[in-house]
């Protein structure tokens, strides 16, 4: 996949500068005046002023007898030039304005000159100008190098629906001639240049370019009699063009966005760099319009995002998965396949131990190395940071954030372990396993029953329950023992096959081993290693990791993360159902992420591959997921209760509504998001509602351009900040 949001390669190269010749279309018979050259300096051509004034026919009304020169070169206004850079998106060259603080910025460098090269930091400090090799290159993403002009002259063809800058020779020429024409106040100049183009200066508002005569059309003589001429500007102000308005410098959280299978991340196949971009442009725009106050008080400044892209180092040349998956694909219906290979592989791919551990390795490293460059680029920087993940890249982020530690000291006891995972120590007595687990309360119950750390291990459920201990307790002492069982398991193996591999070892323990060099199992226990499971399995009455259960989930190292987030994003995401075939039945509604307490789960309604989290918490209540309000402060059209008849019932059923949506914001649903509510959907537009099928498919990718996503993230970011949004009005 490229990673570029822009085309590889860039406009064609600039042509030398055109020798002009000037004809004053005003005065047939007599001499053309001269022609001024490209590059020429305000007092070079204040010369050539007064050479055509010499040269003027004495029966011109600009005869050199009546004019004044003081007075009639003030009348010059220089044009005020703007800086555009090149993009190619959908097949399409079209050059874009930087915006007015960064083209001012620009300028200022360009007019200081020098002949080091000077590197402009532009549109948030995503990207650096070299001003002399008129260059702009992205800081966080690998991209291609796009040109940059200093723009003052435009044209725009019959069929063309904007004005396109011309080359800064060209543009020179074209000013030198409009500077002589309004200082003689001559018009109707007629200008040439040796590339066959013709420029017709008929007054300071009609300004005509025509395009060379065809071979076919060698008939025609008058400019006019050609193809339909170019529309030519003079001046930014003079054309259509939306300048965008500048980023607030001062950044108040960072969020990373991972994107899902494949490399297109919405219908119109565009990647992860562009879909960010919007969604960037989105939230700027809530921000002047929900948080107004705040920004006029120089409270906050802006958030920022930045793309996170894992796709490409999974299927360049380093895996060689690709070539290895195209000598099976079959030849038929081949576009079908190479979308399957280019994106549906990624859900295999990641439920592989070996392509798994290249994903996550991937996406941590990428997060941190766009932390690491984020900070160096902002020093003053104090906010905090938090991920979002779309589809498959939000469960690639909760697999991450599981297997986080909480403290230096953590990571460093990760010795013998499974994923970094500290497993349940060896313990002596049963009074010291209890105190471990926080159950020191049933010592006496298990005592007075003659229990020892082996008889605890032969008890089954029923057995814990005829003793009275309550169901909590009851799963943390089963969930503790199956843990030991499985560490002894691996300890003591009881058969080992001819070539010295233990046989009954459970497929975690041997992955383990096969990975630190042994023939299949886990290190020897001379070496002092220990293979245990994750911590995540007292959330279930199975283990997340064991393999026997369910499918189970892969056996990796997980890398950990330069910082803590502050809260994970997740839209459209399949992480209720993949925890489910994994085993999870239930997630304790007292876990949390290890180094994240807050929890968002996005989705639209038609979303197919959208699952919810909150009934794996609280199972035995059925409770709707909070409605997303409509950015503009409604809900959207269809979704409005009717209108109040003449008994008022509707007004009472629309009031009874608001306040079981009140009782059920305030429900505590465990710990994930710190008590609060966390599946959120959001309201399906009027035309969607007619077919859920017709737009599955777009819903899925709609979260990039979804207004309502981006105002939920800015006000979860802004009110751990202290600032309330202001709701907008209808």
């Amino acid at each position: 996949m490229s990673q570029s949001a822009e085309a590889s390669d860039g406009p064609p190269e600039r042509a030398p500068a055109p020798k002009i010749t000037v004809e004053d279309l005003s005065n047939p018979p007599g001499p053309s005046p001269p022609s001024p050259q490209p590059h020429t300096s305000a007092c070079a051509a204040s010369e050539q002023v007064a050479s055509v004034v010499d040269e003027t026919s004495p029966s011109s009304t600009s005869s050199f007898e009546i004019i004044d020169m003081d007075a009639v070169l003030p009348a010059y206004e220089p044009v005020q030039p703007h800086w555009f850079y090149w993009r190619r998106a959908d097949a399409k060259d079209s050059w874009l304005p930087f915006s007015r603080e960064d083209s001012q910025k620009l300028e200022e460098a360009f007019t200081a000159g020098g002949k080091e090269e000077v590197v402009v930091a532009t549109e948030g400090e995503r990207y650096d100008v070299k001003l002399t090799e008129r260059k702009r290159y992205a800081v966080y993403w690998e991209q291609a190098p796009s040109e940059v002009r200093r723009c003052t002259w435009f044209f725009k063809g019959d069929k063309d629906s904007r004005y396109m800058p011309y080359p800064e020779d060209f543009s020179e020429a074209l000013e030198d001639a409009y500077m002589i024409a309004v200082t003689l106040d001559e018009w109707k100049r007629k200008l040439e240049f040796p590339s066959g183009e013709t420029v017709i200066l008929h007054n300071p508002k009609l300004i005509m370019q025509y395009q060379p005569i065809t071979l076919q059309d060698e008939w025609v003589s008058a400019p006019s009699e050609q193809t339909r001429p170019r529309t030519v500007k003079r001046g930014i102000e003079n054309i259509a063009v939306e300048i965008p308005d500048g980023e607030p410098e001062t950044v108040d959280h960072l969020v990373f966005m991972v994107h899902g299978i494949g490399p297109a991340c919405d219908l119109r196949f565009r990647s992860i760099i562009q879909c960010v971009n919007d969604f960037r442009s989105a939230s700027l725009n809530l921000l002047n319009t929900h948080f107004k106050k705040a920004q006029d008080e120089q409270r906050i400044g802006r958030v920022e995002f930045l793309p996170v892209n894992w796709h490409s180092a999974l299927h360049g040349d380093a895996t060689g998965v690709d070539e290895d998956i195209q000598r099976i694909t079959l030849p038929s219906i081949s576009r079908l396949r190479h979308f399957t290979n280019d994106t549906l592989l990624d859900l295999f791919f990641y439920n592989s131990p070996t392509y798994c551990q290249t994903i996550v390795d991937t996406v941590a490293s990428e997060v941190n190395r766009l932390h690491q460059l984020f900070l160096q680029r902002h020093p003053r920087f104090a906010g905090a940071v938090s991920v979002a993940g779309h589809s498959l890249g939000s469960l690639i982020l909760f697999d991450l954030l599981t297997n986080q530690k909480t403290s230096p000291g953590d990571a460093s006891g990760q010795q013998g372990t499974v994923n970094g995972a500290p497993g349940p120590p060896d313990f002596k007595s049963l009074e010291e396993a209890l105190q471990t687990m926080g159950l020191e309360e049933y010592l006496a119950v298990l005592k007075e029953e003659q229990m020892d750390l082996d008889s605890l291990a032969l008890c089954s459920e029923s057995d814990l329950k005829d003793l009275g201990i309550p169901l909590g307790p009851r799963k943390k002492m089963l969930s503790f023992t199956r843990r030991r069982r499985i560490l002894e398991r691996c300890r003591f193996p009881p058969s080992r096959s001819a070539g010295g591999a233990c046989l009954s070892w459970p497929p975690a323990c041997r992955r383990a081993g096969r990975r630190r060099g042994l023939p299949d199992g886990p290190p020897s226990v001379a070496a002092g290693h220990h293979t245990v499971l994750r911590h995540l399995s007292i959330t279930s009455a199975v283990d997340y990791e064991y393999f026997d259960v369910g499918i189970g989930q892969v056996s990796i190292n997980y890398p950990q993360l330069a910082f803590q987030p502050q809260t994970f994003f997740a839209f459209g995401s399949p992480i209720g159902m993949f925890l489910t075939v994994r085993g999870l039945k239930r997630i304790d509604p007292n876990y949390s992420f290890p180094t994240c307490k807050s929890f968002y789960n996005i989705y639209h309604p038609f979303d197919p591959v959208a699952y919810r989290i909150e009934p794996m918490i609280v199972s035995d209540v059925e409770i709707e997921p909070m409605l997303i309000p409509h950015h503009k402060g409604r809900k959207r059209m269809h979704l409005e209760p009717p209108p109040e008849n003449a008994e008022g019932v509707k007004a009472e059923e629309a009031e009874s509504l608001q306040e079981t949506q009140r009782e059920e914001q305030n429900i505590r649903i465990g710990m994930l998001n710190g008590g609060r509510r966390i599946d959120y959907v959001l309201q399906e537009k009027p035309i969607e509602s007619f077919n859920e099928y017709l737009f599955a498919i777009q819903s899925h990718l709609c979260y990039w351009e979804s207004e309502d996503t981006a105002l939920l993230l800015l006000k979860e970011i802004y009110e751990k900040l202290g600032v309330v949004f202001e709701q907008s009005q209808p």
